[in-house]
């Protein structure tokens, strides 16, 4: 099994397309198309996050506006965490609580990437998210 941990907040502000407008409305559409994808065709999504053939469980985090939205698409393999905090000490607590097994964390932030990759985590930018997801 692969965790697919995903910064939503780094992954939807890495495309400018008016999501600031509408955070909880920017998160169901990250979830829908994540959803999407696991739902249509799991194993193109592992083949371009770079691991063929991988097992997905996708783990998406949600902080501020976004961690209180209730109402987002469902799928058994993803995992909705609605962070408390801030979250990136939920993503880099996540990590290391998944480590026995593969985890590859999805975000730009640089001080994140390098919490991660300290408990073992892999990690990938927005833009390979983002290009392997069924458009919007």
């Amino acid at each position: 099994m692969l965790h697919v941990v995903v910064d939503a907040a780094n992954v939807v502000g890495a495309r400018p397309d008016g999501w600031w407008r509408d955070r909880p409305g920017a998160a169901r559409r990250l979830a829908g198309r994540i959803v999407a994808a696991l739902t249509v065709d799991p194993a193109r999504l592992a083949e371009h996050l770079g691991h063929p053939d991988a097992d997905l469980q996708v783990h998406l985090v949600l902080e501020g506006a976004a961690a209180r939205v209730e109402d987002l698409p469902r799928h058994p393999r993803l995992a909705v965490v609605h962070a408390t905090a801030d979250g990136d000490s939920t993503i880099a607590a996540l990590a290391a609580e998944l480590a026995a097994e593969p985890v590859l964390v999805v975000t730009a932030d640089r001080a994140l990437r390098d919490r991660v990759r300290a408990s073992g985590s892999a990690t990938v930018g927005p833009g390979t998210l983002l290009n392997a997801l069924p458009p919007p």
